[in-house]
């Protein structure tokens, strides 16, 4: 993952008018001119100290100081021209500089330390949601992955909402969850999810199992005041798969060539966490049959309960079709983003993870998926006797 900060006090090298020393130096020259124009009569002088003043903004220690040099200069030049020298405003001017500069030398100072130490903080927290959630290859078994996470906040590089893949034997398991909770407490139970479904996902002979394993893993190695939703998803090569659901906002479905979507009708059962409490029995799986160019979205709360500016949430099923329309994963997903942002008419207020996945078998596989659909489909269509 490539990172995008800017190296402290190095802002701006690209182009000439965003360097840091420009709005100093057009900030002096206009005072200069005001004077120039207006007369001394208005005392401007004392506004060269806002040279340096802006330098700390954006520059260093030096740039401060050579936008002190510069103020300074213009003020004798400027005090030359309306006959000034040696009067007590100029001497106050330059005073004025002199103590600006040294401000704003310090306020610099502790400018470039804090992108520093923020600089430092995203590149841990950048390295910790490698570990935590590396990226996914582009494609496990039968289905085409494609993950998309934003943080609400825009210094976060870590949270609650996540998502994993795991090639088993014949497919692919699937888990897409959100922690309750914000903060490190939230990112530490996130990993012991991770972790329990990374160990047991390829040796649990089911997702009942795979899911009473993650129960048992959050359970011991978190306090218990953590609630985790999640959804599980097994998806074989012939396109039988298999949603367990455990508080979690249903995916959607969207059929090759089809115009409507489909929301699987899942049993949901209380998120992990919260299964002892309530004393639930184990959630029923849903199964459904994908075919060859068949798309599913698995998403977090983040997106379906982004609202507008009325408090009406995101119609994801309505306007799925249209802006996962583009066969380019990654495009359907940015597509998605900007829609969301459009409704809200903001940023996100809440964490959001996105995993597309695009089902594409290879070979006899893709046959047989398409056989078998071809027969549920006519079996369907046959009438029940009476």
């Amino acid at each position: 993952m490539s990172s995008t900060v800017n190296e402290p006090g190095r802002t701006g090298r690209g182009r000439w008018w965003a360097r840091p020393w420009v709005l100093p130096v057009g900030a002096m020259a206009l005072v200069a001119l005001g004077d120039l124009l207006l007369g001394p009569a208005l005392g401007l002088l004392p506004l060269f100290a806002a040279g340096p003043a802006l330098a700390a903004g954006r520059g260093t220690p030096r740039t401060v100081l050579g936008s002190a040099l510069l103020g300074s200069v213009l003020v004798l030049l400027v005090a030359v021209w309306d006959g000034l020298w040696g009067h007590t405003r100029v001497w106050v001017a330059l005073a004025g500089i002199v103590f600006t500069a040294l401000a704003a030398c310090w306020v610099s100072v502790t400018r470039i330390r804090a992108e520093r130490e923020l600089v430092d903080a995203r590149a841990v927290a950048e390295t910790v949601q490698n570990v935590l959630m590396p990226p996914l290859p582009p494609r496990l078994g039968p289905v085409e992955l494609t993950g998309s996470y934003r943080s609400a906040h825009r210094t976060a590089r870590v949270g609650g909402d996540l998502y994993q893949a795991v090639q088993v034997p014949g497919g692919v398991r699937i888990l897409v969850a959100d922690v309750q909770g914000k903060g490190l407490e939230a990112v530490s139970a996130a990993a012991v999810v991770l972790g329990a479904f990374r160990n047991a996902a390829p040796v649990a002979p089911d997702l009942n199992s795979l899911a009473a394993g993650i129960e048992r893993s959050l359970a011991e190695q978190t306090s218990g005041d953590r609630f985790v939703t999640a959804l599980l998803a097994d998806v074989r090569e012939d396109g039988r798969t298999v949603l367990l659901d455990h508080g979690h906002p249903v995916p959607v479905l969207l059929r090759a060539g089809g115009s409507v979507p489909e929301l699987p009708k899942l049993d949901p059962a209380p998120p992990f966490g919260l299964s002892a409490l309530a004393g639930a029995p184990a959630p029923r799986p849903t199964v459904l049959t994908l075919r060859e160019g068949d798309r599913l979205l698995f998403c977090t709360d983040g997106l379906t309960e982004a609202r507008d500016r009325s408090g009406t949430f995101y119609p994801l099923a309505d306007r799925a079709p249209s802006v996962l329309s583009p066969s380019c994963p990654q495009r359907a997903l940015g597509r998605l983003r900007a829609d969301v942002e459009e409704w809200t008419g903001h940023g996100p207020d809440d964490d959001s993870a996105l995993l597309l996945c695009d089902f594409r078998p290879a070979g006899p596989a893709a046959d047989r998926a398409g056989e078998a659909a071809e027969v549920a489909e006519a079996a369907a269509a046959v009438p029940t006797a009476a």
